[in-house]
């Protein structure tokens, strides 16, 4: 669904990402671990065609992103860590805005939207301008907008910063069930404990290098997640 092939992005003459490989299969709900400034974000904001790179190539269901963003985009979603929404807008305004450009039908993006936004409690106050909107609702705003088109691949960037163990958990049962009819997730987070139990597979990054990376129960072995992570990040490349 998702392959990340030897990518590189420079900052001068800083790698923030450096010869990075990564296979996201349809199915599979993969987390992309780090700590902070290790090249997450970086990654996937390449991955979206949000940022440019230096070296490598990145496919979304066969598709380049470089060389044909237009289709790459209609297959995924993607949701930031920190979702910047129109605060002019209302709710409900934001959602209709979204599907138009996906093209969603008129009944089912109201279906759809009505269904997501009960489930994660917001229904009442899509009538209200998002600037009225705390920091949980906009990022449940985001999560309801990101759905609305059926996306194949669901990219995101921290997702659960800001929602409320509710909604926590709504979402990752949504996640679930996109893979259970064939899509795939590609998110990071630094929740070391919902990885381990939510993820089919992981990839930890540190300096920009892919240190460790397979089956969520190949990576941690004997051992939790978070050992693994702090005796990785404790040892040099």
């Amino acid at each position: 669904m998702l392959i990340i092939e030897h990518l590189t992005k420079k900052y001068g003459e800083k790698k923030a990402v450096d010869d990075l490989s990564l296979h996201v299969k349809p199915g599979t709900i993969y987390g992309f671990i780090g700590h902070n400034g290790a090249g997450k974000t970086t990654t996937i904001k390449a991955a979206t065609g949000i940022m440019s790179f230096d070296e490598g190539r990145i496919t979304v269901g066969g598709k380049d992103i470089i060389a044909d963003p237009i289709e790459c985009k209609k297959l995924f979603a993607y949701i930031p860590d920190n979702p910047d929404l129109y605060s002019y807008m209302t709710g409900w305004d934001y959602i209709s805005f979204i599907s138009d450009i996906y093209e969603v039908p008129t009944g089912e993006r109201k279906e759809l939207a009505e269904k997501y936004a009960k489930e994660f409690e917001i229904y009442d106050k899509l009538p209200n301008q998002i600037s009225t909107y705390s920091h949980g609702m906009k990022q449940k705003l985001a999560v309801i907008s990101a759905l609305i088109h059926k996306p194949k691949l669901l990219i995101m960037d921290e997702p659960f910063v800001g929602l409320d163990p509710i909604a926590a958990h709504k979402l990752k049962l949504i996640m679930r069930e996109i893979c259970d009819e064939g899509g795939a997730i590609f998110f990071s987070t630094h929740v070391l404990e919902v990885a381990e139990k939510l993820c089919d597979e992981i990839a930890i990054i540190k300096d920009g290098k892919l240190i460790k990376a397979g089956k969520t129960d190949e990576v941690t072995g004997d051992s939790s997640l978070e050992t693994v992570f702090l005796e990785l990040e404790g040892n040099e490349n």
